[in-house]
């Protein structure tokens, strides 16, 4: 029987939901080419699959928090997984590209569920709780991504490119029953009307303290955007290793935000949001400086430069979390809103670092180039961070 109104979902109901989220975005990404030579489509074409899906998120980001705030969390986690349902089925038994094109971006709609757990956790958690809580999702956002395509691709050469999208609808219907019996309400104040909502909206946009947890998080998300952008090219001109190399090499990243997701999921509770921020701005910060002086007297080699970069997810996983909590714990009946904007923002700001990196980086100055973009990334994060410090020095922390 499902529980009591007033019940928190267990974790592992957020953890399941907000990993379908990511995992919806990149296991089919091996069948890219076989789909597009059965609809006989150009691959271009059918890679719109991933930049539509991205651009559709964003937007849905923005609406499906707010949504949230106005009528709870429960119907909008719930309808957002009956959609993907449909749109995954409609992916499966697309005949051709343009209807498949047009579910895929259907699936997007469950892209937003990772910022509305982050809000159902800030529910019924005080901030650094929720930092906690945010930590141990988080960890397990991270490995979702990293071994969803290697099950895409081995069901796509054991059964087809059709069996990720039977895939989804497993992983979907399960995760609706689950939500269905295990997601309470937690939203105990929804705006009564969105003119009321847009009101306090507005108190939440012009919040300092908001705007210093939102830039944290998405500037510290963007030095990753800006080592997936850069990493291959680092990989060829600077050291030769072939693209296996590379995905193990590139996996240090990761493996550093599951480590420093769970330190901030263990810690941050005794230690509080501002703390954990800076400690995981500085880390980021040192192991670049450091890897950008052993490029420069020429003394870097794979497993050092690598593990510079690593530092970065080591870092972000002590930040982001925290960050993540703050957002949510500035107005806390706009948690959902104020999870939706943020997420929109870190998407955002990653396109446009990704842009920048991209032009910036050449097969001379790869290797100092990319950490150095890395740098100035983590260091506005860390600079929004020392902002938040200053205003809980001014102002009254939030509670903890």
């Amino acid at each position: 029987m499902p529980g009591k109104a007033a019940d928190p979902p267990a974790l592992m109901t957020l953890i399941a939901l907000s990993g379908l989220s990511v995992v919806s975005l990149n296991m089919f990404l091996p069948s890219l080419a076989n789909i597009a030579h059965e609809f006989q489509a150009d691959y271009a074409l059918v890679s719109l699959c991933i930049a539509g899906y991205a651009a559709v998120s964003v937007t849905l980001q923005l609406v499906m928090g707010p949504l949230s705030d106005r009528f709870g969390r429960r119907p909008v986690i719930l309808a957002a997984l009956l959609l993907f349902l449909v749109a995954s089925l409609g992916c499966l038994l697309a005949s051709n590209v343009w209807v498949f094109l047009a579910f895929r971006m259907m699936q997007a709609v469950i892209a937003p569920a990772y910022a509305v757990s982050v809000a159902i956790i800030r529910d019924f958690s005080a901030s650094n709780k929720a930092a906690s809580s945010i930590g141990y999702v988080a960890m397990a956002s991270a490995v979702a991504p990293m071994l969803a395509p290697m099950l895409g691709g081995t069901l796509d050469e054991l059964y087809g490119w059709r069996a990720s999208f039977w895939a989804f609808l497993v992983m979907g219907g399960a995760t609706l029953a689950l939500c269905w019996f295990n997601l309470r309400e937690t939203n105990k104040t929804p705006a009564a009307t969105f003119a009321r909502q847009f009101r306090s909206y507005a108190k939440l946009v012009r919040s300092g303290r908001f705007w210093g947890y939102a830039l944290c998080m998405t500037f510290s998300r963007g030095a990753f955007f800006v080592f997936i952008s850069g990493a291959s090219l680092v990989a060829v001109s600077t050291f030769r290793i072939s693209t296996a190399q590379l995905g193990f090499y590139m996996g240090t990243i990761t493996a550093g935000f599951v480590l420093g997701s769970f330190l901030c999921g263990r810690f941050s509770e005794r230690y509080g949001l501002a703390t954990m921020m800076l400690m995981g701005g500085s880390v980021a910060c040192v192991g670049l400086v450091l890897g950008i002086l052993l490029c420069f007297y020429d003394v870097v080699n794979l497993p050092l430069y690598f593990g510079a970069c690593g530092c970065v997810g080591l870092g972000n996983g002590l930040a982001i979390p925290s960050s993540n909590a703050g957002v949510v714990s500035v107005r806390p009946e706009l948690a959902g809103s104020a999870s939706g904007l943020s997420a929109a923002l870190t998407v955002g700001g990653g396109a446009v670092l990704s842009a920048i990196t991209g032009a910036v980086l050449t097969e001379a100055n790869a290797a100092p180039a990319l950490l150095g973009m890395m740098l100035l990334s983590s260091a506005m994060g860390l600079l929004a961070t020392l902002y938040v410090m200053r205003l809980d020095a001014e102002e009254k922390p939030l509670d903890g």
